[in-house]
């Protein structure tokens, strides 16, 4: 199949507007600033919220389109990839033939518009590991994944530049609930129970494990259920989701054939002065140190990949025990978002504990790329 270039399908206006609006800066917001500026829900400032959106987000989306048309080793020409950069040079059409926000009905009109093109790029993720493994299976078996550091650098750009485009349109919408939940201000809560989230996404995981493998370790969760402290429950679930999940599928592979009982899974919460941090700590055997480099990266991981069964993507993002290797480096992305980190340390032939820091004073800016 022919490769259709950017110029076939859209303007010479709209990528010349793609590029002006590329060089422009990009404003970065912090927890504390939306959770603040989030706590008064009026027409002016709902107003000043679109306005400050209908020129920071064509900024960072055109930054994206321009950055997915200059990938090394061809990746730009991968069926999937460039089906990603349609997606964003629609989205970039989209924001820019929008007119200026003067009045509510404008602002109305606007929140729907951003709201579909949330929708639009609800498979971005999956959709790029598409076109990374259709890369690598170009590349044969022999591709050594330090070498390709170009394309691990521009992947944590271009997801923690979409985590930002995501937190940004969803504070937005969610925002206009008319009858938000107690301590909710858009997607940030402000009383957050840690230990709440940990149960949550950890029941999830072991749901998943139960019917994939019919039987799945305990879970034994610490920490007091009474403490909180604001930050976004949906990024916490997604990380420790990740990271139980990773978790039950090492156990319950090591210990399947086993007499022995399965060991539990054990999550530690702990408050400290500046972070949050979640331990997570299994018996699953441990990671070889030979792999511990390539955790953190695109190309890379233990499961068989579901992504040749489920291709065409067209359903929403369909979740496997094991997927495609992004857990971990998305996760990581997650945590630094709002100046936190996710770190690993594992014991081979033991196991591994996984350490999620999560930034309690909410005052860093987001790290833009």
């Amino acid at each position: 199949m022919a490769v259709k270039k950017v110029c076939e399908s859209f303007s010479k206006s709209l990528i010349d507007d793609v590029h002006k609006w590329g060089c422009m800066k990009q404003t970065g917001v912090s927890l504390r600033y939306m959770m603040e500026f989030g706590s008064e829900t009026n027409d002016r400032n709902f107003l000043i919220s679109a306005q400050f959106l209908h020129k920071e987000l064509p900024i960072r989306i055109a930054r994206r389109a321009i950055e997915l048309e200059r990938l090394p080793y061809g990746l730009s020409e991968k069926p999937a990839v460039l089906k990603v950069r349609d997606w964003y040079l629609d989205s970039f059409r989209d924001l820019r033939s929008f007119p200026d926000i003067k009045s509510m009905n404008d602002e109305k009109d606007f929140t729907e518009m951003i709201k579909a093109i949330k929708v639009r790029h609800n498979n971005v993720v999956p959709m790029m590991a598409l076109g990374v493994q259709q890369l690598k299976k170009g590349m044969g078996p022999k591709v050594v994944y330090q070498d390709l550091d170009e394309i691990h650098q521009f992947l944590d750009r271009f997801y923690m530049s979409r985590i930002g485009i995501r937190m940004l349109i969803g504070q937005h919408v969610e925002w206009h609930n008319p009858n938000p939940p107690p301590h909710l201000v858009g997607y940030i809560h402000t009383k957050m129970s840690p230990v709440e989230v940990a149960r949550n996404a950890s029941d999830d995981a072991r749901g998943m494990c139960l019917r994939e493998y019919g039987s799945a370790p305990d879970i034994h969760i610490y920490g007091d259920p009474d403490f909180t402290f604001p930050y976004v429950p949906p990024h916490l679930h997604l990380m420790v989701f990740e990271l139980v999940k990773n978790s039950l599928r090492a156990v319950q592979e090591r210990f399947m054939d086993s007499d022995k009982v399965a060991p539990p899974i054990r999550i530690i919460v702990a408050d400290g002065i500046e972070d949050v941090t979640i331990k997570v700590s299994d018996e699953g055997g441990g990671i070889r140190r030979s792999g511990l480099p390539k955790i953190f990266t695109y190309l890379y991981s233990t499961a068989r990949n579901p992504l040749h069964e489920h291709s065409d993507l067209g359903t929403a993002d369909a979740v496997t025990m094991a997927g495609y290797g992004y857990g971990l480096p998305i996760s990581r992305l997650y945590a630094r978002y709002f100046g936190g980190d996710l770190q690993i340390i594992s014991m081979e032939g033991y196991g591994t504990d996984a350490y999620l820091h999560l930034s309690r004073l909410g005052d860093s800016q987001e790290p833009l790329p």
